[in-house]
């Protein structure tokens, strides 16, 4: 029984009935879901799960988007076959659901589909994007992995790390100005140490009314008041991607 006294704050939102236009593989010890573009690319871009896991199907219909913009896009089970979150789950034991899916312990599976990407499709640009637990992965990556080219980070934020703003390569965080999840105070703490100590570009954007998932778990079609940011936000997700990759 979800826990009515302290709620998910993390709501899953509206579920899209999408089936996705890829396919799954099996890319060494972990599964993931693939969707390729309709010409021949060299450029790839990873999307990271949130807390739903790699099945969702709002995550795999950001990957078709991406495939339709013109790049191999892969979903890899970063929980490597553990449950994902249910909406059902009792909030009150999310924090120990997630000690056993350390965001910051996820540089193994980078570094597989990464592999994977160079060596069945030729990828040689390649980029990632992530959203809530994605999204804090995106973060991650960013500062320990130079061979991703750029990454957009989706109301994701590392929170209690010293060496966060040492972003490697360039690296754009979408938030929503009603994030329960992510207060703004955290969101202008990020911009300001960014100011102070990152050495490559990097955006942050606060989209106005907007609250946790709205990129990727809000129907645009029965939320018309939220359309234009979710909009805007992928735009300017795929911009990114296209400026850097």
């Amino acid at each position: 029984m979800a826990n009515e006294a302290r709620p998910c704050p993390c709501d899953i939102g509206d579920r899209f009935e999408y089936g996705g236009l890829g396919h799954e593989v099996q890319v060494e010890h972990i599964k993931a879901y693939v969707c390729k573009p309709s010409a021949s690319t060299e450029k790839a871009v990873i999307v990271i799960q949130d807390i739903f896991g790699w099945q969702l199907p709002n995550t795999r219909y950001m990957a078709d988007m991406l495939a339709a913009n013109g790049y191999i896009a892969i979903c890899p089970d970063f929980f490597v076959g553990k449950e994902p979150w249910n909406p059902s789950d009792d909030w009150s034991t999310f924090d120990e659901w997630l000690k056993t899916r350390d965001a910051r312990k996820t540089d193994k599976e980078a570094d597989v589909v990464l592999k994977y990407l160079k060596q069945q499709y030729s990828a040689k640009k390649i980029g990632v994007v992530g959203f809530c637990w994605g999204g804090i992965v995106v973060h991650h990556l960013m500062m320990k992995c130079p061979e991703l080219k750029a990454g957009v980070s989706v109301y994701g934020i590392i929170r209690d790390s010293d060496d966060r703003y040492n972003l490697l390569k360039p690296t754009f965080f979408i938030f929503g100005e009603k994030d329960d999840v992510i207060p703004l105070d955290q969101v202008t703490l990020l911009e300001q140490k960014l100011k102070q100590h990152c050495k490559v570009d990097y955006r942050v954007k606060i989209y106005p009314g907007q609250t946790h998932g709205f990129v990727h778990r809000r129907r645009e079609d029965i939320n018309p008041q939220d359309k234009p940011y979710i909009e805007e936000a992928r735009k300017d997700m795929i911009s990114w991607l296209n400026k850097y990759i």
